[in-house]
């Protein structure tokens, strides 16, 4: 596995993007102190982008990092936006700042585990024909712990993006994404989309410049306290899709 790691990735930034999130920082604590126990096999920097908090969760990450700073196989940083402008947004400040080889963008709640490139890796889905990678909760080959209604709205979504964007890709909402660093920089500087909907315009932005994707299958479990709201967000991503589709097409 080792030799296979070195060969592909020598080095990655995962970004960690977060809004309110004091409540479930515990238990994502837990899981990057286990994932920095082991040895890794290539360089990597996490990199937290606070989207305007205004509760604790930027003071709860800032001690979390200075008590981690003495292990120095993972390198630390903290980014905070002065307002709340969307996942989007926090994302692009944050891979802006990424200096490694490949950046891994995920989510705080740890829905998809930070082992999760260490499987990919292992499995050899990671390879020289592609530079973008999106996990899947659609793929035949994963495991995923989601409530019927979710996975119902998904549904719908899909749906809605192969109308309105003529997008192919099953799941573009899956927050743990693999780029190489000179095509994340590349298209999130283009970006123009600041909230949830900033994936299906990045996937048309790669598509423009025939840079293709793989999908991969992944692990995912939901997490209690999802800012989720099933009533607005639906509502939101359908007005957000129609904005894309009269600046693309």
């Amino acid at each position: 596995i080792f030799f296979c790691l070195r060969n592909m990735i020598k080095s990655l930034s995962i970004i960690v993007p977060f809004y309110n999130e004091e409540l479930r920082l515990k238990e994502s604590f837990n899981h990057i102190l286990n994932f920095i126990k082991k040895k890794p096999a290539f360089k990597i920097e996490i990199i937290f982008v606070d989207d305007g908090s205004d509760d604790n969760s930027y003071e709860l990450i800032n001690r979390f990092i200075k008590n981690s700073r003495k292990n120095n196989k993972i390198k630390f940083k903290i980014i905070k936006s002065k307002k709340n402008l969307g996942k989007g947004s926090a994302l692009k400040l944050g891979i802006k700042k990424a200096k490694y080889d490949w950046i891994l963008t995920t989510d705080i709640d740890m829905s998809v585990s930070l082992f999760q490139i260490y499987h990919w890796l292992k499995k050899k889905l990671i390879n020289k024909k592609y530079f973008v990678y999106f996990a899947t909760r659609t793929h035949k080959q994963s495991i995923v712990q989601a409530n019927f209604f979710r996975q119902v709205l998904g549904d719908i979504g899909s749906l809605l993006k192969l109308i309105i964007l003529n997008i192919k890709i099953k799941d573009t909402q899956c927050g743990y994404k693999l780029y190489k660093k000179t095509i994340a920089k590349l298209v999130f500087s283009k970006l123009k989309n600041q909230g949830y909907e900033h994936d299906m315009e990045i996937i048309l932005l790669l598509k423009l410049r025939n840079i293709g994707i793989k999908e991969l299958p992944v692990k995912w479990k939901h997490k209690k306290y999802s800012k989720l709201n099933v009533f607005w967000d639906p509502i939101k991503m359908f007005i957000g899709m129609l904005i894309i589709r009269f600046r693309y097409f």
